[in-house]
C-alpha cells in the first residue's frame, strides 16, 4: 500500500497544516476562551449536568467522543495481523507502553505532587491511557513506520478496553496500599473505570473500524485516505478545543487562585515525554530496530490519549476535579514537546542511521 505520508526531505514544521502548527496557540485561545465563559456564566455547571450520558454531561460527552472517532477511523485495521508478527516490535511496544510507561508517571507523580492527591491521581490516569491520537502526527513528522505506528494505536486501543480499569485499579489503590501511601481520601471503582472505558473508547472505536470497513468497500481505498478523511481529520481538533473551553469555564476559579497548579502539574508531564522518548528511543537502538519502526515505537510510548483520560477523569471524579484538571493541562504540555521531539529524531536519524537497516 502506498504510504500516504508528506516527503521526508521537508522541514517537520512545514509540513504541519496551519491548524496544527499553531495548536498550542489555540489550546492556549480555547483556556482563556473558557475562562471568560466561566466568568459570565456562574451556573454553567448546572447548565451543563442537565442532561448527561451515564455520568458525564452530554456536552462534554459529544466533544470527548468528537475527538476519539476521526482518529480511530484513520487507522488501517487490515494491517493489524501484518504488522503484529513483527513479535520484537510488538513485544517492545507493549513492555513500553503497559510496564513502563504507568509505573514512570505512577513514580513522578508520587514524587512530585504527593501533597496534591487530586492531581497526583490525574496524572495516573493519563498515565494509563495509551496513545492514539496525535500520535500519528508527530511519527509522520518525523518519518517513521506509518504502518506499524497505527497498528499500534490500534492495538493500545483494544488493550486499553480490556486493561484500563484493572490497571487503575492496581495503581490508585493496590499498589499504593502495599508501599504503605496514603490513599485515604481516594474512592475509585474498577466498574465505574471500564464503564467511561466502553463508552468513550469502545464506541468510537467501534465506529472507526465500521467507517473504514464501509468507505474502503462502497467508495475505494484512495477516496477514503484522499478525500474522506482529510474531511473528517479536523473534528478531532474541533472536540478538543470545545472540551477545553468547556472544562476551564469549569475550573477558572481554581486556576485563577491556584496558577502554581497548573505549573506543578507541567513538571512531571514534561519530565515524562522526555524520559519515555530517550528509554524508548534507545531500547529500539539497542534491539536493532529500523529508524522508521524506532521512530513509532518511541512516539508512541512517550504520547499519551489524553481524551480518554479526560473522560475518565471527568466520568469519575467530576467536572470539576483536581484530576480533570490534570487532564487538560496534559495536551498543552504535550503539543511543543512532542514538536520539539520530531526534530530530536530526525537529528538521531542523520546520527545513529546514516544508512537505515532492514529489521
Amino acid at each position: 500500500m502506498t504510504s500516504l505520508s508528506p516527503p521526508p526531505t521537508e522541514p517537520a514544521l512545514a509540513r504541519l497544516s496551519v491548524v496544527d502548527r499553531f495548536l498550542p496557540v489555540w489550546i492556549l485561545a480555547a483556556m482563556a476562551l473558557g475562562l471568560g465563559l466561566g466568568r459570565l456564566i456562574p451556573d454553567l455547571n448546572d447548565w451543563l449536568d442537565t442532561v448527561k450520558i451515564g455520568s458525564v454531561s452530554l456536552p462534554i460527552a459529544l466533544g470527548l467522543l468528537a475527538m476519539m472517532y476521526p482518529v480511530l477511523a484513520k487507522v488501517r485495521y487490515s494491517q493489524i495481523g501484518e504488522i503484529a508478527a513483527d513479535r520484537k516490535l510488538m513485544v517492545t511496544s507493549l513492555v513500553l507502553n503497559w510496564v513502563i510507561g504507568p509505573a514512570l508517571m505512577f513514580t513522578l507523580a508520587w514524587l512530585l505532587l504527593a501533597d496534591l492527591p487530586e492531581y497526583r491521581t490525574g496524572l495516573i490516569i493519563i498515565g494509563l491511557a495509551r496513545c492514539i491520537a496525535m500520535v500519528l502526527i508527530w511519527n509522520d513528522l518525523a518519518c517513521g513506520d506509518r504502518e506499524a505506528a497505527a497498528v499500534l494505536v490500534a492495538l493500545n486501543s483494544i488493550f486499553q478496553i480490556v486493561a484500563y480499569s484493572i490497571l487503575g485499579y492496581f495503581y490508585l489503590e493496590l499498589l499504593p496500599t502495599w508501599l504503605g501511601l496514603d490513599t485515604a481520601t481516594l474512592d475509585v471503582s474498577m466498574w465505574d473505570i471500564a464503564k467511561i472505558v466502553l463508552v468513550f473508547l469502545g464506541v468510537p472505536l467501534a465506529g472507526g473500524y465500521l467507517t473504514r470497513r464501509w468507505g474502503e468497500r462502497s467508495k475505494g481505498v484512495e477516496w477514503y485516505e484522499t478525500r474522506f478523511l482529510p474531511k473528517l481529520a479536523p473534528w478531532a481538533l474541533y472536540g478538543l478545543l470545545f472540551t477545553v473551553v468547556i472544562l476551564f469555564a469549569l475550573q477558572g476559579e481554581t486556576i485563577t487562585a491556584q496558577p502554581l497548579d497548573v505549573i506543578r502539574i507541567a513538571v512531571p508531564l514534561l519530565a515524562y515525554f522526555a524520559i519515555m522518548w530517550v528509554v524508548s528511543f534507545a531500547l529500539g537502538l539497542r534491539l536493532k530496530l529500523s529508524y522508521e519502526k524506532n521512530t513509532s515505537v518511541a512516539f508512541t510510548a512517550a504520547s499519551n490519549n489524553f481524551e480518554l483520560a479526560i473522560a475518565v477523569a471527568i466520568g469519575v471524579f467530576g467536572v470539576t476535579s483536581g484530576e480533570a484538571l490534570a487532564g487538560v493541562v496534559g495536551p498543552l504540555i504535550e503539543v511543543p514537546v512532542l514538536v520539539g521531539l520530531v526534530y530530536v529524531a530526525l537529528w538521531a536519524k542523520k546520527r545513529f542511521y546514516p544508512v537505515s537497516p532492514i529489521s
